[in-house]
């Protein structure tokens, strides 16, 4: 993939606020309706939410780190991404309003957790912080800084890649949350 560097963070800032605004109507239904699971094997949304929190706290502070090591190399104005990258962020993407199955890494699975409204309080607010870091991106060179994965912190992507994989991934379980109330 080969975009404008402005143009991917532009997009990407545009989902996050979707992201964001749709979790905000959650915080409408009860805690009832957040924690309903239609099966054992399934999560709940609030379930789905933490998920997204548990590699916000992972993603997040690896990315602010690359950045401000990494700031004063200047902007590209071209973004491609790697190979590994990009693997790893279309796996996440929704595609044709279907995602594709995957077993979570079991430090990253927050089934039969106890979980409140303030599950919801702290995605918004590493939303915040998400958004923060792509508008600080602006200005830095998203193909030469790179960041670790969750996987292993020895496999490092370019931070553009890190940016959509982690907002893909977002977007996947905010969808997976939306299709639980439906019948």
């Amino acid at each position: 993939m080969k975009t404008e560097s402005i143009k991917l963070i532009e997009e990407l800032l545009h989902m996050t606020e979707n992201s964001s605004n749709a979790v905000r109507k959650f915080k409408q239904l009860g805690i009832d309706q957040l924690n309903f699971k239609k099966s054992d094997a399934e999560w709940s949304i609030l379930e789905c939410i933490e998920h997204l929190n548990l590699y916000g706290d992972f993603y997040l502070p690896e990315i602010e780190k690359q950045i401000l090591e990494n700031n004063n190399k200047g902007a590209t104005v071209f973004f491609s991404s790697g190979l590994l990258g990009n693997y790893f962020a279309n796996l996440m993407k929704v595609e044709n309003g279907r995602i594709k199955k995957m077993k979570s890494p079991k430090d990253k699975n927050p089934s039969n957790s106890k979980l409140t409204i303030t599950t919801i309080d702290r995605f918004l607010k590493q939303q915040e912080m998400l958004r923060s870091l792509l508008l600080q991106a602006k200005n830095t060179d998203l193909i030469k800084t790179k960041t670790a994965i969750s996987l292993s912190k020895l496999i490092r992507i370019r931070l553009g890649d890190t940016f959509r994989f982690l907002i893909y991934h977002i977007e996947r379980h905010i969808f997976q949350a939306q299709g639980i109330l439906q019948p």
